[in-house]
């Protein structure tokens, strides 16, 4: 083990570790390399008290409890996101969208969103995402060979993606990305009032433009088999239909949900591959390896490490007596990487099987668009591979700063066949 998170590792025990636990702010060096932290907990204190009735998890049993059940384990974020955002945009988007709510408003949107979702429609967005990702090499090979692995590709497919999705003319996408990484930014556990107010401006924004494009679409609806708004505003067979806020809150979460943890995704799985040249060379040498090498690179570096519920009674976990109201905080990363689910769990392993992860979470919350970030994830891991097989990283990758994300704003690279 390598890195700030060993040093912190070596200078103090596991149990000082898990007993000076915070994330505002976090040990030194853990936005790096959070896992040695993350293994402290687990070992000593796996239900760690970090504030006022706030808690935080990381064994993977615990996780799986949680996601199960909606009765004791509430998604509902309006007690928590009140005192936080206020009442503004972001308190009404991130109360309004799936993620944050509960049964049965919950049921009720999901179906709606995953009748527009069908694995047919999945598979209908392969052609135009093989097309996206050869467009983006051949524009990277003009290069000369030096590039950044995340804006140059990581970060372009999925905004395209979804903007295709959403059949978002093509001129008008410039601002999705920057708005989508100013609301989620609003999600860390600590914030500035310049991120706060990013935020709000984002969701405003959004929702200004996206009510001019549902206007646009209602007067002239698009091909239902490819336009997934179209689909929205159709509704469902029997009847069910979105409000028109639910309609606008969530088409930001669809956007929001496979931005940023797809881009880290991609990036995460490229910057693997260099780090652990043997298994590069394994999945050259067998590319049908190539889906398990994505799941593995999101068990192993997940790229949302954190996820909330409250408790809706009183209730235990592990031992500990939680009231109700309790904050639970879901440590992805760490419940990744729990001996007690993956044998030798520190070790990057592209065949790893079962992978039992939970980079997607589980449960009825287990997120809606999984199947459109792995076919993402497939198709430039592999066609990347393809193309560049002795690709090499050139330079320092440069981490994003967040703790609840887990990916690099930057990687630079140098292409090489």
């Amino acid at each position: 083990m390598t890195g700030p998170g060993a040093a912190l590792a070596e200078m103090s025990d596991g149990t000082a570790i898990a007993a000076g636990f915070s994330l505002t702010p976090p040990p030194p060096g853990f936005i790096d390399d959070p896992f040695p932290v993350y293994r402290a907990l687990r070992e000593n204190a796996p239900v760690k008290r970090i504030g006022d009735n706030a808690w935080f998890l990381t064994r993977h049993a615990d996780l799986a409890r949680v996601y199960k059940d909606t009765t004791l384990f509430s998604s509902d974020k309006k007690a928590e996101f009140a005192p936080k955002f206020g009442d503004g945009y972001l308190f009404r988007h991130h109360t309004t969208s799936l993620v944050f709510n509960d049964p049965p408003l919950h049921t009720r949107v999901r179906r709606i969103l995953a009748g527009a979702l069908t694995p047919r429609a999945v598979q209908a967005l392969e052609p135009d995402v093989i097309a996206l990702v050869d467009r983006l090499l051949d524009e990277m090979e003009k290069t000369g060979g030096t590039v950044d692995l995340i804006e140059d590709f990581a970060a372009a497919i999925p905004v395209e993606v979804i903007g295709n999705l959403l059949d978002v003319p093509h001129d008008e996408r410039g601002p999705l990305r920057d708005w989508s990484l100013a609301i989620l930014g609003a999600l860390e556990p600590a914030l500035t009032q310049e991120q706060l107010q990013a935020g709000e401006d984002a969701v405003r924004d959004f929702l200004a433009y996206l009510e001019t494009l549902v206007a646009r679409r209602r007067a002239n609806p698009g091909d239902p088999d490819r336009d997934m708004l179209t689909r929205l505003l159709a509704g469902e067979p029997d009847g069910g239909r979105l409000s028109e806020e639910e309609l606008l809150q969530n088409c930001v979460f669809i956007l929001n949900a496979g931005h940023e943890t797809t881009t880290n995704l991609i990036g995460n799985a490229l910057e693997l591959l260099d780090r652990f040249p043997d298994e590069r060379a394994r999945l050259l040498a067998d590319p049908g390896l190539v889906p398990s090498a994505v799941e593995e690179a999101l068990r192993f570096e997940s790229s949302n490490q954190l996820g909330n519920r409250r408790t809706a009674v009183p209730v235990e976990i592990g031992g500990v007596q939680l009231p109700e109201g309790s904050s639970l905080t879901l440590c992805i990363g760490a419940a990744n990487r729990d001996p007690a689910v993956f044998d030798d769990p520190e070790r990057f392993d592209i065949g790893r099987k079962p992978n039992r992860h939970f980079a997607f979470a589980s449960g009825p919350h287990q997120c809606i668009g999984m199947a459109v970030a792995r076919l993402e994830g497939r198709i430039a891991i592999e066609r990347f591979l393809s193309r560049f097989p002795r690709y090499r990283l050139d330079g320092s990758p440069v981490r994003s700063q967040r703790i609840r994300f887990r990916g690099f704003t930057s990687i630079p690279a140098r292409l090489e066949r």
